[in-house]
């Protein structure tokens, strides 16, 4: 069902459903997805913006790409990854407004704060996603689409008019989610049961979560080249052509059954950057590396975990060839340990960027803490540093961030060892993970 439009799907011609009757399959969720989030919130904040063609770009640079395009920008074929200079050409008119990261989180946490005034928010899926698990008195069409028409409208009253929202309703979470893509912006789908699966066999399948390019190849190994087809394959043979572990689950999603979900935990702690043009050579760049280490570091101690594995990830300027090198180490939340094991995987790459035809200079750079345990199940090896050495680095750590907690970001950092200024390193949002406000301390 579409909001405002009498449209439904019917059952499509040929197509071929399991055998037997499939089982109830109530609406169980409701998927609110913020249209053109970041745009949106420079077009609060800046009113003069309203109504234009909006880019939003990390840094000041005619050679970086859109993070975030408005509504209006979008019309003239503009969207997150376009360069900044393909932007101005397709239209010279567009206002090119730098990110505002920690405004960004301000907002999302006044959306979520009115979601929660008219349901409570069961998943937080990015930073302009959210996903709601409907009771039995909310999951009837009429209640769940009336639930759905306040709570958008609620957040254009209370959070800003600009914040428009795209809603999808379905009996899993999967299903809500392509929903809410079926109509943008501000639309409201809803996904009932006896729809299912031809309601979707319209949709590409890369639309579906998880179906890259990669997985698009695999799938058509198999011969399943569009969603109708995948589902008119019996749940064992549809999991072999998606295969893993859980290959079946997507068979079942999109007949619309609602799964448990699989339990996950924290496998990586990491930043990166791209380095402005003024700072792409080592120097810059290695400076930057040191800064994301400490903030790395930092989200480490507050998540409860030690690490024993430090990766170090750079693309180079010229040809945007990647690399990356790792090293072990004792496990630690030490700034101080982290930063000493970084050293060398800095010299190698130094080293090997010396070697290309432009030299060693950098378009980005990160840095990634793995191999995480659970801080009360962190054992000392039998060659770590004098218990001493550890408690007088962590304990200077730990300062560190109380420090930085209360006077704001940089207030004390690990210094550059041949006194060069530090490169400006702040929080940024990245898919699937959205900073805590204290991260924009760090």
């Amino acid at each position: 069902m579409f909001d405002n439009a009498a449209e439904s799907y019917p059952a499509a011609a040929g197509a071929e459903m399991p055998a037997g009757p499939l089982p109830p399959r109530p609406l169980r969720w409701l998927f609110l997805d913020l249209n053109s989030y970041f745009a949106s919130v420079e077009q609060q904040v800046q009113p003069e913006l309203r109504g234009r063609p909006v880019l939003v770009a990390p840094v000041d640079s005619d050679t970086t790409v859109a993070i975030a395009a408005s509504v209006e920008a979008k019309r003239f074929g503009i969207s997150t990854g376009t360069p900044v200079w393909e932007a101005r050409r397709r239209c010279p008119e567009i206002v090119v407004t730098l990110a505002r990261h920690d405004r960004y989180v301000e907002f999302h946490e006044a959306i979520v704060a009115e979601v929660w005034r008219h349901i409570p928010v069961t998943h937080i899926c990015s930073i302009d996603e959210v996903a709601c698990r409907l009771l039995d008195n909310e999951n009837s069409v009429a209640t769940a689409t009336a639930l759905a028409r306040r709570i958008k409208a609620g957040i254009r009253a209370h959070v800003g008019e600009c914040l428009t929202s795209s809603v999808g309703i379905a009996p899993n979470r999967l299903l809500a989610k392509l929903a809410s893509d079926m109509m943008k912006p501000d639309g409201l789908v809803v996904l009932t049961g006896d729809q299912l699966p031809h309601a979707l066999f319209h949709l590409p399948l890369t639309d579906i979560a998880g179906v890259g390019p990669r997985m698009g190849r695999r799938l058509a190994r198999a011969g399943v080249n569009d969603i109708r087809q995948l589902c008119a394959l019996s749940p064992r043979a549809a999991g072999a052509a998606w295969g893993g572990t859980h290959g079946d689950r997507l068979w079942y999603q999109l007949h619309g059954f609602d799964l448990p979900d699989i339990a996950s935990q924290t496998r990586t702690i990491g930043h990166s950057q791209i380095l402005s043009p003024s700072r792409r050579g080592f120097a810059g760049a290695r400076l930057t590396a040191r800064r994301l280490a400490v903030k790395a570091a930092s989200r480490l101690r507050r998540k409860g975990y030690s690490t024993g594995l430090v990766t170090l990830g750079a693309r180079f300027e010229q040809d945007k060839a990647r690399w990356a090198a790792e090293v072990k180490l004792a496990a630690t939340q030490d700034n101080f340990v982290i930063l000493a094991a970084l050293e060398p995987l800095l010299d190698a790459l130094h080293a090997d960027g010396a070697r290309r035809p432009g030299g060693c200079m950098l378009r980005q750079i990160g840095i990634t803490l793995s191999d995480l345990r659970p801080l009360d199940g962190a054992q000392p090896g039998l060659f770590d540093a004098p218990a001493g050495t550890q408690a007088r680095g962590l304990a200077l750590s730990r300062a560190m961030d109380r420090i930085n907690a209360r006077f704001g970001r940089n207030a004390v950092s690990v210094g550059p060892l041949h006194g060069e200024r530090l490169d400006a390193v702040g929080a940024k949002i990245a898919f699937g993970r959205i900073p805590e406000l204290s991260e924009f301390h760090e």
